[in-house]
């Protein structure tokens, strides 16, 4: 899943950044190499909290 959302997102936002060239298609892959560890991380802290967010919502 994080996976999927990094190389997702780092194709739309340097698609906005660079155009439709050449240069977008060589860096693409780069970015969501880079994005990866950090949508992992994110997301293995993020999931808990909005979990427990849901759940205090949930119960009110």
């Amino acid at each position: 899943m994080t996976f999927m959302m990094a190389v997702t997102m780092s194709g739309i936002m340097s698609l906005i950044a660079l155009g439709p060239t050449a240069l977008w298609l060589s860096e693409w892959p780069k970015a969501a190499l880079i994005a990866w560890p950090f949508a992992f991380v994110l997301g293995a802290i993020a999931f808990p909290v909005a979990s427990r967010m849901a759940n205090l919502i949930i119960r009110r």
